[in-house]
């Protein structure tokens, strides 16, 4: 049963409180949710000690690190770890009908028979479609000019008789023949590639192994491009060019990353004129440009010794970029592509404080670029001869982004379009009406009244005074009174934005009487470039110190309770919720750890790691600088663990994941075990078949949901 709040306070006054001294909600002491009557999983500890800087690194759970990794098969971690898998069983059991409860109420907001908005391109119209109780996408294309329609991807029968499958990018051929796409069935984003002839049906024998994703068709089909990874690293330093046809042994490296700090991509402009190869760690870009049919060596536009990001592409003869070499916020430039060194720039939007460009795509007659003013998102529209006006959208506070424009020369721009009240929105903007036409809304077959809940911006004041922005959403009729439960969530890292957003998931705890809340922190890039930088390195604590503070800034308005906020992030974000529960335990009902980077300091020591090199300039290097060793060892939520009273927490993990590792979530939960004098529930659920991103397909990640929701509304004595 639902825990009311006014009932509790109610049965206090009835144990002995006067009319006078009835408590307010900040003096409430919340029930906390309990271990389990069965002993919880208790890890041994081995003896390790490393010194770095005259200083000794203990760390009882570092065996929890298969030496072998990435092949994880050392029986005593196995069975650490199905231990923690059974534990949390024990903890579902019970509690079936309520997660059965959830995923129902999920699956009666999904659309069974979903399909995309169809988009041109080359001559064919694409779409995808989701058929009754599929896990996957279904894609086909219909020819202009015969109107014929195929099915020329069916992840369903791709993904057959695999726990775990994901699409990693695919690509069709310029004759329209071919189909290239690559594809995952462990979670461990190595990828192998298959080309398909989509007339005959049959696949030809070319298989590209260890690929890092994406996949480009040259000019003339003849070629792919694609991102080696390295033999038992998950790091490309090679982007090589394959023949098909011929075997993956013969292929030829047409770039090639000396330094293991750096990641690469690359991409085609709007234009296809160019492939655009970027190397980047950090701040730091190296960009370069190769004609579309991979001829010649590639020519270098920005050297990773400018020290500055860019964004290009490009139209009519000219590169445009953003760059953010003058103004941490960007400006926009144009050079020739026949001579693009920097001296030649010339700049057309220069860069401001109160404008941040975050993104443009070019077309034959106009550009796109994306902007968020003083926190409010933009997009504008841009000619040649420097016109330019703004897209009006039908709310105040938004989200939205560029959709899916493969043809140079339309003359109208799909969008994106959400807020925290609107469910997905697909728009196309006619440039000659400006006018937005609706082609699709996301479906909610057990219905959505959009009316019945509200959202606004606040603003919270951090320790050191600086403003923050928080996004909430509520039920209509929210009385600020703090007798509500809160859901917070935050990430706060590599200039990400947590955008104010739709999701129908959320609806089942808004209906349950949550208020639902984002923490815009530092380290993201909600306020501009520079709110990026005032939450990395040296900066890093900002980002805990912001989350705490919004916290407690929505407890002096009455928003929520001291002690009733269950918070929850993922990833960069789990760092997030371990330095916030080390800071402040008492503030918080519950904690969802997702795949969480907590131990911070041994992954930036372990040099081995292929995604170590590149986070230095993230976070900082603690093997090479005293300064930065300290730093880390300050905040590493895993190396701050005390013995003292925790709230109850939800931990993840995936055995296959390469961008924080298994050991991550398994040795905060081992040294949390050992450490917590409370006996407030810890559960870990690690999945033994997947990586960073968990199940693969729609049902499946619905019922995870659906398990992380029901620890939340337990932990606040919701239980139907």
């Amino acid at each position: 049963m639902r825990l009311s709040i006014t009932l509790l306070i109610s049965a206090l006054a009835l144990v002995g409180c006067s009319q006078t001294q009835t408590p307010t909600m900040t003096d409430v002491e919340f029930p906390r949710l309990k271990q389990l009557d069965s002993a919880a999983p208790v890890t041994q500890k081995v003896d390790y000690q490393q010194n770095y800087h005259g200083k000794t690194l203990s760390d009882p759970y570092h065996w929890l690190k298969d030496q072998g990794y990435p092949t994880v098969d050392d029986k005593n971690i196995i069975d650490y770890l199905e231990k923690e898998n059974a534990y949390y069983q024990e903890f579902l059991a019970p509690n079936k009908a309520l997660v059965d409860t959830i995923f129902e109420e999920f699956k009666g907001r999904t659309d069974e028979e979903e399909t995309s908005v169809p988009y041109i391109s080359n001559g064919y119209e694409y779409r995808w479609f989701f058929r009754p109780g599929e896990e996957y996408r279904t894609r086909s294309r219909k020819n202009l000019a015969t109107g014929e329609e195929a099915i020329f991807l069916d992840e369903t029968a791709l993904a057959e008789d695999n726990d775990y499958f994901v699409i990693g990018d695919w690509e069709i051929s310029p004759d329209n023949r071919y189909l290239a796409y690559s594809f995952d069935t462990a979670g461990d984003e190595r990828y192998q590639v298959r080309i398909k002839d989509l007339q005959t049906g049959e696949y030809l024998d070319d298989v590209l192994n260890d690929v890092h994703g994406e996949i480009e068709y040259s000019a003339d089909g003849s070629m792919l491009m694609y991102g080696l990874l390295e033999k038992d690293r998950w790091l490309s330093k090679n982007i090589n060019l394959h023949r098909i046809g011929t075997e993956q042994a013969s292929d030829t490296t047409i770039y090639h990353e000396k330094d293991d700090g750096f990641f690469i991509g690359f991409g085609k402009t709007s234009s296809e004129e160019f492939i655009l190869i970027v190397s980047s760690q950090g701040e730091l870009q190296e960009t370069y440009v190769l004609p579309a049919d991979f001829s010649g060596e590639p020519q270098q536009i920005v050297s990773r010794d400018d020290g500055f990001t860019q964004r290009i592409d490009h139209a009519h003869g000219e590169f445009y970029i953003m760059a953010n070499d003058t103004h941490k916020n960007f400006r926009l430039v144009t050079v020739s592509d026949e001579n693009p060194s920097q001296e030649n720039w010339k700049t057309i939007i220069q860069g401001s404080d109160e404008s941040y460009l975050l993104g443009l795509q070019t077309f034959k007659d106009f550009m796109v670029i994306k902007s968020r003013d003083l926190g409010l998102e933009k997009i504008h529209i841009r000619d040649y001869e420097g016109n330019s006006h703004e897209v009006s959208f039908p709310e105040a506070l938004f989200t939205a982004d560029l959709g899916v424009n493969l043809e140079f020369a339309q003359n109208f721009v799909r969008l994106g379009y959400e807020s925290m009240i609107t469910p997905s929105t697909v728009y196309d903007y006619d440039l000659e009406s400006k006018e937005l036409t609706t082609r699709k809304v996301k479906k909610i077959p057990s219905g959505y009244d959009k009316s019945q809940y509200e959202t606004k911006r606040v603003m919270a004041t951090a320790r050191d005074g600086v403003k923050v922005p928080v996004s909430l959403v509520y039920k209509k009729g929210m009385k600020q009174d703090a007798s509500q439960p809160m859901w917070l969530y935050g990430y706060g890292a590599y200039a990400a934005t947590i955008e104010p957003g739709f999701s129908s998931g959320r609806l089942s705890a808004l209906d349950r009487g949550f208020i639902y809340a984002i923490a815009h922190v530092r380290g993201g890039g909600m306020m501009g470039y520079n709110w990026y930088l005032d939450g990395k390195l040296k900066k890093r604590t900002n980002a805990f110190n912001d989350f705490v503070d919004v916290a407690r800034y929505l407890v002096d308005e009455k928003y929520v309770a001291s002690g009733n906020i269950s918070i929850s992030g993922r990833s960069a974000g789990g760092e997030l919720m371990g330095a916030a529960v080390i800071q402040a335990p008492e503030l918080w009902r519950s904690v969802n750890l997702g795949v969480p980077f907590v131990d911070v300091l041994n992954t930036m020591l372990d040099a081995s790691l292929p995604l170590t090199p590149p986070e230095w300039k993230e976070w900082g290097n603690p093997i090479e600088s005293a300064e930065d060793y300290a730093l880390i060892e300050s905040y590493s939520p895993y190396d701050n663990i005390d013995k003292r009273e925790y709230p109850p927490m939800f931990v993840s993990g995936g055995i296959n994941d390469p961008r924080v590792t298994y050991w991550e979530p398994a040795k905060w939960t081992a040294r949390m075990r050992e450490l917590k004098t409370d006996d407030n529930l810890t559960v870990m659920r690690i999945n033994m078949g997947a990586g960073h991103f968990s199940n693969s397909g729609r049902y499946g990640r619905l019922k995870d949901y659906a398990e992380e929701y029901a620890f939340m509304f337990l932990a606040h004595g919701i239980s139907e």
